[in-house]
């Protein structure tokens, strides 16, 4: 059953991460932490499916204020597939040099804030324009992707750099390059990909780190709660303070 195998491909890759990466995750959330403790940002931006990680981490229950999503429609809002705001033009502008410089002229940024970038392959010239522009401005840029796979893989940029070869901090999903992981008969594409598992893994265990150092630090944290459970009279009230909160931070971005 192929459901099982493609099960048994995630479990893998999780436990791939585990064993690999905890080092990795804990620098990367203590620069975040160093970072939200003085008042700044950690950006987050991506591309394409690599957009959900970010989307996943905030806003939502269970996360909290100090993570600003960076996130073009042009980019993630192509489900129509064809016509309108289709995956050709997105492709394209994925790969076209100077579109992430664009991007970031829409913001404010301080050498204080971190840029965190999610890049599967490391390739493609928007997220290594950002990373490169980010640098410029006196940030740490952190980059997840699949670092290992991707080794020897030519950038599309003409630095000549991948984004894991820019960034400061790398910490590597463990995914395969090719990234669907499950053999279909009578097809040569394989089925089943897994780097949006790796990367809603990650992003849940340096979250969870970061709020750890935090917490550790004696930092208040403004963490979204769930409004739906019965009994709870405060959670309207606490979700209200983190909107305030956020309103308040965004302002200067």
């Amino acid at each position: 059953m192929l459901a099982l195998e493609w099960l048994a491909n995630a479990r893998g890759i999780m436990q791939k991460i585990e064993e690999t990466q905890l080092e990795n995750i804990k620098t990367a959330a203590t620069a975040m932490a160093d970072s939200i403790e003085k008042g700044h940002w950690v950006h987050t931006f991506g591309c394409g499916h690599a957009t959900i990680p970010i989307e996943e981490m905030y806003p939502r229950i269970g996360g909290f204020v100090g993570f600003h999503p960076m996130v073009e429609q042009a980019m993630t809002f192509f489900t129509g597939i064809t016509g309108q705001g289709g995956i050709h033009q997105f492709l394209f502008l994925e790969r076209a040099e100077g579109y992430g410089n664009a991007i970031m002229k829409n913001y404010h940024f301080e050498k204080e804030d971190v840029m965190w970038i999610f890049s599967h392959t490391g390739i493609n010239n928007v997220n290594i324009d950002v990373a490169l522009k980010a640098k410029e401005l006196g940030m740490k840029v952190i980059a997840f992707g699949s670092v290992a796979e991707a080794k020897g893989k030519t950038t599309r940029h003409p630095s000549g750099k991948t984004i894991f070869e820019i960034a400061d901090i790398v910490v590597d999903s463990c995914v395969p390059v090719v990234d669907a992981s499950v053999v279909l008969k009578n097809h040569q594409d394989k089925v089943g990909p897994l780097s949006t598992l790796g990367f809603i893994t990650l992003v849940w265990m340096t979250v969870t780190t970061c709020a750890e150092i935090l917490a550790d630090r004696g930092v208040k944290l403004y963490i979204h709660p769930s409004h739906n459970v019965p009994g709870d009279t405060t959670a309207h009230e606490r979700l209200d303070a983190c909107l305030a909160e956020y309103k308040r931070r965004v302002a200067t971005v």
